[in-house]
């Protein structure tokens, strides 16, 4: 099985195993998939638990919603998009982009000029990913469970 059907198939079975309203639920998916768009990575389970907790959502929920959407296939493209919505909106020059890793340390070792933009590309890209993750989370949740009734 291929890793991308596995990951998914995973996915699925933890999510439908999720107890609590499906608003909540949702909510704390949409969380999930802010924080994992943004490139936090080493910070990203303690803003799960963190933000979550601070606004009483569920906080399985936002684990699975990040980890659906923050893998290896999805950062690099991540990371160099958000650098570019970033870059544009600041009005600052391209800088040669090298990671020995994806991780916010190595981010931060290239300094501001690669960091800043990044952050602010993540911020701005994040909404776009977490909106449709709970809208189409609480749809699908709620006819799962019309459905299983």
């Amino acid at each position: 099985m291929n890793p991308i059907r596995r990951r998914l198939g995973e996915f699925y079975r933890q999510f439908v195993s999720l107890k609590g309203d499906p608003r909540r639920i949702a909510l704390g998916i949409a969380i999930g998939v802010f924080i994992g768009v943004t490139p936090t990575i080493p910070f990203h389970t303690a803003l799960i638990v963190a933000v979550s907790v601070l606004f009483r959502q569920h906080v399985t929920a936002a684990y699975l919603g990040s980890w659906l959407i923050s893998n290896p296939l999805t950062i690099p493209v991540f990371y160099f998009s958000q650098y570019e919505a970033g870059r544009l909106l600041l009005g600052v020059e391209r800088c040669t982009l090298t990671l020995p890793d994806y991780s916010l340390t190595a981010i931060a070792n290239l300094g501001w000029h690669i960091l800043l933009p990044l952050q602010v590309g993540g911020l701005l890209f994040a909404p776009f990913f977490a909106v449709p993750a709970y809208l189409v989370t609480r749809r699908l949740l709620t006819a799962w469970r019309a459905g299983k009734k």
